[in-house]
């Protein structure tokens, strides 16, 4: 799906960058959902996890513009 979201003439580097945000994204995932087990239990990291999940929403909702209908070279 990444593959459709940027312009041809900047779809290597959107795709590198997108990919880089994502394998970061797991790795804290990965990395803070043991000390967040230990220091509060699932409840404190589940919890964690669906405030920035909401966050995130909130961010596509008000930020992202839509572009149905417009072709992906005039974006």
């Amino acid at each position: 799906m990444l593959g459709e979201i940027f312009p041809n003439s900047m779809r290597g580097l959107g795709l590198g960058v997108a990919g880089l945000a994502q394998w970061l994204a797991n790795f804290l995932v990965t990395i803070t959902f043991p000390i967040l087990l230990a220091a509060g239990g699932l409840v404190l990291a589940y919890s964690l996890y669906a405030f920035f999940a909401l966050i995130s929403v909130l961010f596509v909702i008000y930020l992202v513009t839509e572009t149905k209908g417009t072709k992906l070279e005039n974006v």
